[in-house]
């Protein structure tokens, strides 16, 4: 099995021009719990997750991709990556030091191949979390990031190279290629995808429910409240969990899942899945179909964030 030194995906953080709207959907009809919230900022956590918050909001000017962030297993850990992406030439933002953020930890951060801050820590405290009901449709935790780039192939080399994360599947069509790489950094099937798109941007984030039925519930909550529903619900062929994708208000397009596969790493191969087939963008067939429409909506506006470190 690969060696690595990234354990897991922690959070994703996205500033906003409007805090106030944005706030109100993640803390309300979403199923976040606000913490440590304080004037144009706010971390937001999932129930079911020991991480502080899988989710931060910064109220800002531009509408961007502040952060991702990733979680390792100790300093030692986090002193030998920084290094190592040093030596190789990757523009770090800052050296290993304590965080400042809820829980503190100790991280540093770099610029990735197309200029989005990625966060690397270990030692963050864990958040008192609860198991979630049967039957209460609110997320369990942060499930993965999908990013849209103009050079997927780089993009997934860089990711491949510096951070160990491995190919688990990936999506061709017949006329346009390769379109969606999907990479794990433990034995989920994914923690991020890489999208060929128009510019670099999110594509989606997505947050796992606890199981169908409240995956189901929580989808149903959102249709009647007027959410903007892109796509599903389904259930996909590569990492075989199902899908529901709306329109946040700022619109990024955000997801409820569940039950995404977990893989043998020892023994797996990588898919190339043909997308032009209609089972394998949903495998139930209850999804509206998968066309440019539906897709240039998770396009998302270009990001403004590039090689531009977000405040601490």
């Amino acid at each position: 099995m690969t060696q690595r030194l990234i354990t897991h995906l922690r959070h994703v953080d996205l500033a906003v021009p409007d805090f106030a709207t944005q706030l109100d959907f993640y803390s309300g009809i979403w199923g976040l719990t606000p913490e440590h919230t304080d004037t144009g900022l706010a971390f937001l956590a999932a129930e079911g997750s020991p991480e502080q918050y899988i989710v931060r909001l910064r109220e800002a000017t531009d509408k961007r991709i502040d952060l991702i962030s990733f979680g390792a297993a100790n300093r030692a850990d986090v002193d030998t990556l920084a290094g190592q992406l040093a030596a190789d030439g990757v523009q770090l933002v800052h050296e290993p030091t304590d965080l400042q953020t809820p829980g503190g930890g100790y991280g540093f951060r770099f610029f990735d191949n197309e200029g989005r801050t990625i966060e690397v820590s270990s030692d963050v405290a864990v958040r008192q979390h609860r198991a979630i009901e049967e039957g209460e449709s609110i997320p369990v935790r942060l499930s993965h990031v999908v990013l849209n780039s103009t050079d997927p192939e780089g993009t997934v080399a860089f990711y491949d190279k510096h951070l160990s994360f491995s190919l688990s599947d990936t999506l061709m069509h017949p006329r346009m290629g390769n379109m969606m790489w999907f990479l794990r950094t433990n034995a989920w099937h994914h923690s991020m995808a890489i999208a060929r798109g128009p510019h670099p941007s999110l594509h989606h984030a997505s947050f796992e429910m606890r199981g169908i039925d409240e995956y189901m519930r929580g989808t149903g909550r959102l249709l009647r409240a007027g959410v903007e529903k892109i796509w599903g619900p389904g259930r996909h062929l590569a990492g075989n969990n199902t899908f529901s994708y709306f329109l946040d208000p700022h619109g990024n397009t955000v997801e409820y899942t569940t039950e995404l596969e977990t893989l043998d790493e020892d023994t797996w191969h990588p898919h190339l899945y043909d997308i032009s087939n209609p089972e394998v963008s949903d495998q139930w067939g209850t999804a509206n179909a998968m066309n440019e429409f539906v897709a240039q909506k998770s396009f998302n506006d270009p990001d403004k964030g590039l090689f531009v470190a977000p405040p601490v």
